[in-house]
């Protein structure tokens, strides 16, 4: 059962006129995963711009299936479901909206030049310290998509992550050296969020793969990378993305497309 909004986010949500379809927000102190809770919520009907947001989570997680840890009051963690009209490679576009939705969120309610990684991580500094991230998950059919659920989580503290990884994850506390309100900037991901769906249900996906570009202009036009499939390791350098939100590296004179995996950014990352 969801509990009561929280005075301060009650307030902010009845202020903002720009929520769209994602003014339908659920509150809850303690959860395992917003995500679970929004899939679930989707597998039962629930139509699109439902939002869970959670103080804490017992068993958030991030992208193939690695922990996110999601202390009490550390955080932003949110899910909100969309439903697309159409099949599974609708998914990668809409990963890359949803991370350059909540990078124009920072950016507008705090100034951080936050920055973004393919495909969903939100990023700053030199090397890159990971802020947030994206995990766009599906409900459905074979290869028909009923719901995506669009997971966001964001470290507003020092305390949103273990200290043995503070060379390369970082929180909003820790760059400007002070608290903020998690309110304003929960609004500021659903306002950007309800823009870049709309986008996408209009067939507007170029404005959403130049926003994205926008973001990570460091990370493309040759940034040096290296991923590894079935065939073995591979070294390129970083271009672009193309229509569908592949990322597109040129290696050993050909341009090869990668839509999955893991993809090591030499100079830019630490991992």
């Amino acid at each position: 059962m969801a509990d009561p909004i929280p005075t301060d986010l009650a307030a902010a949500l009845s202020m903002s006129g720009h929520l769209g379809a994602f003014s339908r927000v659920t509150y809850h102190a303690e959860i395992g995963s917003t995500n679970d809770m929004a899939l679930a919520m989707a597998t039962n009907g629930e139509p699109e711009g439902a939002v869970v947001v959670a103080d804490q989570q017992q068993a958030g997680r991030g992208r193939r299936g690695r922990d996110w840890f999601s202390p009490a009051g550390a955080g932003v963690y949110l899910s909100a479901i969309v439903r697309p009209k159409g099949a599974a490679g609708s998914v990668p576009i809409l990963t890359l909206a949803a991370g350059a939705a909540a990078a124009r969120a920072v950016r507008s309610v705090v100034a951080l030049p936050v920055g973004l990684k393919w495909p969903n991580d939100l990023v700053i500094g030199r090397p890159w310290r990971k802020l947030g991230g994206v995990l766009c998950e599906t409900t459905g059919h074979g290869a028909r998509i009923d719901a995506v659920v669009v997971g966001i989580g964001i470290n507003l503290l020092v305390t949103a992550y273990p200290r043995e990884i503070a060379d390369r994850a970082t929180s909003i506390e820790a760059e400007l050296g002070r608290r903020v309100e998690r309110a304003p900037l929960v609004v500021a991901i659903l306002e950007s969020l309800a823009t870049v769906v709309e986008h996408f249900h209009a067939d507007r996906l170029s404005a959403i793969c130049d926003e994205w570009r926008g973001f990570a202009a460091p990370s493309l036009g040759g940034a040096a990378v290296r991923w590894a499939d079935r065939t073995g390791e591979h070294r390129g350098r970083a271009r672009d993305i193309d229509g569908d939100g592949a990322l597109l590296v040129e290696s050993g004179g050909r341009v090869e497309r990668l839509v999955a995996g893991e993809v090591t950014w030499e100079g830019l990352s630490r991992e």
